[in-house]
């Protein structure tokens, strides 16, 4: 039996650094649990433009579309603002999720218990938080038509276009409804129904779907405006929202700050089960390339290896080995150790990307 397949796109900036550090995790797993993958390499997003000309060349994506995972760093960064927006590095990403039709993007937002004090929110308010928001990933407005820029008489006009069809609505509500089961079994769905025609599908076709299949599973609606609100109150009433692609964007990444910091959230982002059963996926932190501290060995490693952590649960059924990295990373921080972007309070110990990979990879040691 061939070991399961493993495509690395590390891109620009601190991706190819952070990367390094889960290419030791692996090896760590192959070498002392005996769980090994054949591992590839290629280019995406900013390096790719450089050789290639375009931020994701045809034969990376072909790849992409034959793996069993994909595990992606970073892209993007100032030296490419002034490239076409055809060819800007971020197309690559967007199009490795569109062709790849991975439409589910699970948003982990888990406070671990030493950086309750770190976040910008009381602690009582995030100690403990353990929540996950299902994304839209392949609709929405940032892939509906008719889109641009026009000049109507004597100024220009910007189009966007929400847009959503019932069926793309249908399967990432039974994500998250499939995820929630598996956690605590509530699903709190996000829109603006109150406003926007796509809003109120979204809304009737959730309810359908829970009804229909899923009435074991506790439902709620909520508009997303005040969604953001309740995040910032309250978060811990949440286990799993779902959302669509432009709210799920802005209310993740305010879900990570209420962990302290970006450089600790993973994510994965899931399509429709292939042959062997698996979905298709691909798996990044959510953190951006970060070229301002690239090269300095300040940038912080948890989120991407969280992120592999991640594909041992959802695409190879290895939820045990999963946990040993989130145990081992706690540990880790409860010890005192922190990168550069956790720095600010009394008694912890700055460490550099490497170290902290060092401290994981010890702590996974001491976990055997």
């Amino acid at each position: 039996m061939s070991n399961p397949s493993l495509l690395i796109l590390a891109g620009d900036g601190i991706g190819p650094e952070v990367m390094d550090e889960v290419k030791r995790i692996i090896k760590w797993f192959g070498d002392k649990r005996g769980l090994n993958f054949d591992v590839s390499e290629d280019l995406v997003g900013g390096c790719a433009y450089d050789k290639h000309g375009t931020p994701l060349h045809d034969d990376t994506m072909a790849k992409a579309q034959e793996v069993d995972a994909v595990l992606l760093g970073a892209v993007g960064g100032p030296k490419y603002d002034n490239l076409d927006f055809s060819v800007k590095p971020e197309r690559g990403l967007l199009r490795l999720r569109k062709e790849m039709d991975l439409f589910s993007n699970l948003r982990p937002a888990q406070c671990f218990d030493a950086l309750a004090d770190f976040s910008s929110l009381k602690k009582e308010v995030v100690a403990g938080l353990d929540i996950v928001i299902v994304r839209e990933l392949t609709s929405g407005i940032y892939f509906g038509e008719p889109r641009g820029i026009i000049k109507e008489g004597n100024e220009r006009v910007g189009i966007n276009t929400q847009r959503y069809t019932e069926s793309e609505i249908a399967r990432v509500a039974r994500s998250a409804f499939e995820l929630a089961r598996r956690r605590n079994n509530k699903v709190c769905s996000m829109e603006k129904a109150n406003v926007m025609e796509s809003g109120i599908l979204w809304r009737e076709v959730t309810q359908e779907i829970h009804d229909a299949e899923y009435p074991d599973v506790e439902l709620t609606h909520m508009y997303a405006d005040a969604g953001a609100m309740q995040l910032c109150r309250w978060p811990k009433q949440f286990d799993v929202i779902v959302t669509d692609n432009l709210f799920g964007d802005m209310l993740s990444d305010m879900a990570a700050m209420l962990t302290g910091s970006l450089g600790m959230l993973p994510s994965a982002s899931l399509g429709q089960p292939m042959d062997s059963g698996r979905p298709k996926a691909m798996y990044e932190p959510v953190h951006g390339s970060a070229p301002d501290i690239a090269g300095t060995g300040k940038a912080n490693p948890i989120a991407c290896i969280l992120s592999f952590a991640m594909a041992l649960r959802y695409s190879f059924d290895q939820g045990d080995e999963a946990t040993r990295i989130e145990d081992a990373i706690e540990k880790v921080l409860a010890d005192g150790l922190r990168t550069a972007d956790l720095l600010g309070e009394e008694g912890v110990t700055p460490v550099s990307t490497t170290e902290m990979g060092d401290a994981v990879l010890a702590a996974l040691d001491a976990s055997l």
